[in-house]
């Protein structure tokens, strides 16, 4: 189930406040500069900073590369 799109404009880490990375495919939301992952349960973003995954550098990489490789765009412009 993908995210409603004027949601994603308007999700932000709770801890830094800036913008998340959404794979759909995934079912998660990704924060790049705390290499932090937030699951999406049911269609319901977790955004609870105890929640959230912290990802190792690999794990991370490869997020960073999809980024890239796909054009996935930041859920706003920060």
């Amino acid at each position: 189930m993908a995210l409603d799109p004027l949601l994603l404009d308007i999700l932000a880490c709770p801890e830094d406040k800036g913008p998340l990375y959404y794979f759909e495919d995934e079912a998660s939301l990704f924060n790049p500069r705390l290499a932090r992952r937030y699951r999406i349960d049911k269609g319901i973003p977790v955004m609870l900073i105890d929640e959230a995954e912290a990802l190792d550098t690999d794990e991370t990489q490869r997020l960073n590369n999809r980024i890239e490789s796909d054009g996935i765009r930041p859920t706003f412009a920060g």
